[in-house]
């Protein structure tokens, strides 16, 4: 995406992203854009990237493979940087992740017959608002097929703690932080820079609201009413879907969890945000030992049924 369109892309989204890391793009674009300005070629994106379960960059070869862990029955699906719907609108940064590409990576490993637990591993700083209501309610969904546990391994902030909270269990490492629980946009106006430059522009539309929030001139009443209203809808889906994913009332989503603030690992935990801390070789260790506790089970259930079987 070319540098003009992805910033025009980014002031007419809603995002749930912590704001620290969204001023952190907007100077990392607004660097690049003053290189290629300046003639110099800025670098190479690498979109739609991949990690394994250490976190290291898949080769191309092995992209839409699932990662694993240990033996083998643990899918680890990455969802590191920001996230977009889809991995061809990354840009403003070295890497990211798309939310159709990491429901492409659940539905495999829901089909994978090999697989018998999910870890999605969280590290980004959250994202824009396409595409994460579907991607959250898909997750939720697999949760009766397949246990499905996330991590905070570092952050899971904004969008991506709405995908964090809808695993089955959720954690967070000793170290990391969750939560920015909110939406906003931006509006920017260049009518006083244009008219310094002695440009002038002139909207012709149809339509009432057709030019409505247009950046050459200041936003209106009417027309901040109405972005306000966006914010706040994609707001209630947020809240909504935390409430769903960790079982708990929307009321204490939206005043005990944070109210927009990032959550260090024990307030998290008081918050009702996480089930525990614990690094990311513990979560493994965990699954592994679940996963033999029901396999034991269920050889010992089995031998059951043979036995009143044999004696019938």
């Amino acid at each position: 995406m070319k540098l003009p369109y992805f910033l025009a892309y980014c002031l007419r989204s809603a995002w749930a992203m912590d704001p620290a890391a969204m001023a952190t793009y907007a100077a990392i674009l607004a660097r690049a854009y003053a290189a290629k300005a300046g003639g110099v070629m800025a670098g190479d994106h690498r979109d739609g990237t991949q990690y394994d379960a250490n976190g290291q960059p898949m080769p191309k070869a092995a992209r839409g493979d699932q990662a694993r862990a240990g033996g083998g029955n643990i899918a680890v699906i990455p969802v590191f940087g920001p996230i977009v719907q889809r991995a061809s609108q990354l840009g403003m940064c070295e890497a990211g992740t798309g939310a159709e590409e990491i429901g492409a990576a659940l539905d495999a490993a829901l089909a994978d017959s090999s697989v018998s637990d999910i870890l999605m591993r969280f590290d980004t700083p959250g994202g824009a608002v396409f595409g994460i209501q579907e991607l959250g309610d898909k997750i939720r969904a697999a949760r009766s097929q397949k246990p499905v546990v996330g991590i905070a391994d570092s952050m899971a902030a904004s969008a991506g703690y709405w995908l964090l909270s809808q695993c089955s269990e959720s954690y967070l490492t000793p170290g990391g932080m969750v939560g920015s629980i909110g939406v906003y946009t931006a509006h920017q106006s260049i009518a006083d820079a244009l008219k310094n430059e002695g440009v002038a522009i002139t909207l012709i539309s149809a339509g009432k609201y057709k030019t409505e929030g247009n950046p050459f001139e200041p936003l209106g009443e009417e027309a901040r009413a109405e972005t306000q209203a966006m914010v706040d809808t994609y707001y209630r889906a947020f809240t909504s879907a935390v409430a769903k994913g960790r079982g708990v009332p929307v009321d204490q989503v939206r005043s005990d969890m944070g109210e927009g603030r990032m959550l260090l690992a024990e307030a998290a935990v008081r918050a009702g945000m996480v089930d525990g801390v614990r690094t990311f070789a513990d979560v493994i260790a965990g699954m592994r030992k679940k996963g033999r506790a029901n396999s034991a089970r269920a050889s010992a259930l089995a031998q059951v049924q043979a036995d009143i079987a044999a004696l019938s």
